[in-house]
């Protein structure tokens, strides 16, 4: 689908690059800091056991096993050339910074044009930042740090155990540009305790912080989770797919439009989940906003006019 109601993410590698590049996701053995007990216990209500990683290689497999394998795989099926290793799950930077250093340099290996790193923004540092700069000069990567922010209310993020608030997310966003790194913000737009105020309050919080990337997500439920357990007993309730739309399609409106969109719903499992995108598949909904957004005539950062002293007439 030929999408222009957004800034894609792919139409941006695909120029930057001069071809498609393809994730090659990564698994390591880790947890969070509110898991272990270092901030706190049981982490996000939301979050499973695997992480937000349930189609990754087993971490049992070394990281230069898993990227070579998933190329292999990702050259064969699609004749693919260029790759970014995504380490993706649990905080890839809550690691001995020696065992990271190791970890990212398996990873780099032919065709790797770049290295996404998740983790959360209170476990952002100027040790672990150096590393990745030099890394970026020697290599000649980009290199993206995918921040777990989920949404900017603060009494929000306190109800879902994150750990952090949003003084922390800004503190990495700005680290991060010191050191030449790129950031991507996760947002959940359909929190049970947000509204369509925190949802442009998300917007104008990313667009004012020069944020790179952002992704989108929708809430599963996993079952035997903190969350899961709330929604059997019906003390929390979710919004509708209508609902969700219009929340993307204003979050959009008031983002800049330089910003790339690197998804506006993810997939999710759907063993083991209680709920998982009003049981219709993620595709689907994302051309329904595409849509939606197109006959309406709205696209990204229509309603971006709120920085540089808005106020002020001359």
């Amino acid at each position: 689908m030929d999408i222009t109601a957004y800034n894609v993410y792919s139409k941006y590698l695909k120029e930057k690059f001069g071809e498609k590049v393809y994730k090659l996701p990564i698994s390591l053995p880790i947890t969070c800091p509110n898991r272990d007990g270092c901030i706190g216990t049981g982490g996000c209500i939301y979050c499973g056991d695997e992480g937000g990683s349930f189609e990754n290689l087993s971490n049992t497999l070394s990281v230069k096993q898993q990227v070579e394998k998933n190329r292999a795989y990702i050259q064969r099926r699609y004749k693919a050339n260029k790759f970014i290793s995504y380490f993706q799950s649990f905080t890839n930077t809550y690691l001995p910074l020696e065992d990271f250093k190791k970890y990212v340099e398996e990873s780099i290996v032919d065709g790797v044009v770049g290295i996404s790193i998740s983790t959360r923004p209170d476990c952002v540092n100027d040790e672990y930042l150096d590393y990745l700069s030099y890394i970026k000069d020697k290599y000649n990567l980009e290199i993206t740090i995918e921040l777990g922010l989920q949404t900017v209310n603060y009494h929000t993020l306190k109800k879902i155990n994150r750990g952090h608030t949003l003084a922390e997310f800004i503190d990495a966003v700005i680290r991060n540009k010191r050191y030449g790194i790129r950031t991507c913000a996760h947002l959940i737009l359909n929190l049970p305790w947000d509204d369509m105020d925190d949802t442009i309050e998300n917007a104008k919080i990313l667009s004012a912080l020069g944020v790179e990337e952002v992704k989108l997500h929708a809430l599963y439920i996993v079952d035997g989770t903190t969350l899961g357990e709330m929604y059997r007993r019906g003390e929390i309730s979710l919004i509708s797919k209508e609902e969700y739309k219009e929340r993307v399609i204003t979050f959009l409106e008031y983002l800049d439009k330089n910003i790339i969109v690197q998804r506006i719903i993810g997939r999710a499992p759907e063993e083991n989940s209680l709920f998982v995108n009003w049981n219709e598949s993620w595709w689907k909904i994302r051309d329904e906003i595409v849509l939606e957004m197109t006959e309406r005539g709205i696209y990204q950062g229509k309603n971006c006019n709120y920085l540089n002293g808005r106020a002020l007439k001359i």
